[in-house]
């Protein structure tokens, strides 16, 4: 179809470029309908690599991928970078920093956000990393204090700046913490010879009794042992009570003088205004039906982080991960088409592929069905998943070339700083709408 041609079709509106919202795209290609994604960033983040990012292995734009390049084939497909502020259903409107855009069918794909649990001390002084902005932010971060603590002549004056700990044992977490580790074992002694890597220390904590809670018995205690060996301090019933900038506490009376604090210890959706508020669920996700329709809505759809799907087999909603939101999306843009030919929509059904977190070099876990393995096998296995799940040949052979090099020489990717990182004075609100779920 021409691209002329697609204003007589149902307009289908998409608010975000993460895995999810993709999904819909694609599975909305060549169908009688006219495709248009809101999002406040022209690019799409393969978020799972962003702990790289944040650490200098990768550069930023080798995980980031333009959307409109992304769909440039797909005719009946469009682009607007704007921020949604709202939606109003009785208008089939979406409000947005650009005005409003009409809708025939609304997708809500707006991912989550750090939950920082009402703690404001905690949101405005930890570093949190859900976004490319927000991993830069922590890259210039770590390396200022870096460039900081060599200049200081005390082992007292350096030890704040030279504390790492990261709150929450979840993937993030722990893939950030193994990253960190390797960073002082390997490359602290190279770039900074005047610093003693035995006074660097990287602490994971959690609340929880097990590092990677989602993850088999047997993967959580090879994570533990991994991250030990590589001298991390794991700290499990962990609790924090503070953070104000230079001291971390927790629950206990236990606390460690540190500059970095890095928080992934919870997610929330993140839900335009217009929603009813009875539709909320806990982690601030939208009801949705069998077929990811928001209650009382039969025009809006929520998929990925955003939407809890609660059923029997799910009380709990589905977890937050990207396969989620993939295969919500796929089915939610074919039971539009199914919608608009009148015929029957078919009820979502999770696949669960398995889970895969990696620790470092050579080290990862996998948790593939009945399939449960660490080490070496689900290393590769963890690197060859990534690769191909990025957007782009181009992407695939830079971030391959990159992880080579840093396997053969332990002394990869750039660690510069182009702008310094400085903490703004005031809290910020959390911002509308992530770029990606």
């Amino acid at each position: 179809m021409k691209a002329a041609d697609t204003s007589k079709y149902p307009r289908v509106v998409i608010i975000g470029g993460g895995f999810g919202g993709l999904e819909v795209a694609k599975a909305l290609a060549n169908k009688p309908v006219e495709v248009l994604m809101l999002d406040k960033h022209n690019y799409h983040t393969f978020q799972p690599l962003l702990y790289q990012v944040a650490t200098g292995s990768l550069e930023a734009e080798s995980i980031a991928f333009s959307l409109r390049k992304n769909f440039d084939n797909q005719k009946n497909f469009r682009f607007r970078m704007t921020e949604v502020t709202g939606i109003n259903p009785e208008k089939h409107m979406v409000d947005t920093t650009t005005g409003e855009i009409p809708y025939d069918y609304l997708v809500i794909a707006t991912g989550s956000t750090t939950n920082f649990f009402g703690n404001k001390d905690i949101e405005h002084n930890a570093m949190p990393m859900k976004s490319i902005p927000e991993a830069l932010n922590l890259r210039y971060l770590v390396l200022q204090n870096l460039e900081e603590a060599e200049l200081l002549k005390t082992k007292e004056e350096r030890e704040p700046y030279l504390n790492f700990v990261l709150v929450g044992a979840g993937p993030t977490g722990v893939e950030l913490a193994g990253a960190l580790a390797e960073l002082k074992n390997h490359i602290l002694s190279k770039d900074y010879p005047e610093l003693n890597r035995h006074e660097m220390k990287v602490y994971l904590a959690d609340f929880l009794p097990k590092v990677l809670g989602p993850f088999s018995d047997e993967g959580s205690s090879a994570a533990k042992k991994f991250l030990e060996r590589m001298g991390v301090e794991v700290m499990l019933k962990a609790k924090v009570e503070s953070y104000d900038g230079s001291v971390i506490t927790f629950e206990g009376g236990k606390s460690i003088r540190t500059k970095n604090v890095i928080w992934s210890a919870g997610v929330m959706g993140v839900i335009p205004d217009g929603i009813d508020k009875s539709l909320i669920e806990k982690g601030n996700r939208i009801r949705v039906d069998n077929v990811c329709r928001v209650a009382g809505y039969p025009n809006i759809f929520a998929i990925g982080d955003v939407a809890a799907m609660i059923t029997p087999d799910t009380p709990k909603g589905h977890p937050g991960v990207a396969q989620v939101a993939i295969q919500m999306g796929k089915n939610v843009g074919k039971n539009i088409v199914r919608l608009i030919n009148n015929e029957p929509t078919e009820p979502f059904k999770y696949f669960d592929k398995g889970s895969l977190a990696t620790i470092g070099r050579n080290k990862a876990i996998a948790d593939l069905g009945k399939l449960k393995f660490q080490g070496f096998f689900a290393w590769l296995i963890w690197m060859f998943v990534h690769l191909i799940s990025l957007l782009g040949f181009r992407k695939k052979v830079v971030v391959f070339i990159n992880w080579v090099g840093s396997y053969l020489s332990y002394n990869g990717g750039s660690r510069l700083i182009m702008r310094r990182y400085v903490k703004e004075a005031v809290p910020q609100e959390a911002e509308m709408l992530p770029h990606s779920d």
